[in-house]
């Protein structure tokens, strides 16, 4: 499906990042995960929940999805509204991934944050 503007990449390419995304959002293999300091002061009891969540988030439309690669989410746990964002990094996490597409070239890093944080 495509969004209003078309942007969605609907490539091989975006296609593969998503899946990519998607497989690191479910397993929490393949990058790292952090929380910023609002997620953190919620305590493990709700950290655990929100990592739940996040394993069964699904919700991608062209409001919060207009690229088609499953980067970005806003769900709610426990009362509490929360943001997800995957950036690309290259292996040594000092710069961008060259090709997100290449497992070997990226490393996910996933924040979860509160949208007043954001």
């Amino acid at each position: 499906e495509e969004n209003m503007s078309g942007s969605k990449d609907d490539t091989p390419r975006g296609r593969r990042i998503a899946q990519l995304n998607d497989e690191f959002r479910r397993t929490q293999t393949g990058g790292r995960t952090v929380m910023t300091l609002g997620v953190q002061a919620l305590g493990p009891s709700v950290q655990a929940n929100i990592i739940a969540a996040l394993r069964q988030f699904s919700d991608f439309d062209a409001d919060n999805d207009p690229h088609g690669e499953h980067d970005f989410g806003e769900f709610k746990v426990d009362g509490y509204r929360l943001f997800f964002k995957i950036d690309y990094y290259a292996p040594g996490l000092e710069y961008g991934s060259e090709d997100p597409t290449d497992p070997a070239k990226t490393n996910r890093v996933l924040t979860i944050t509160l949208p007043e944080e954001y």
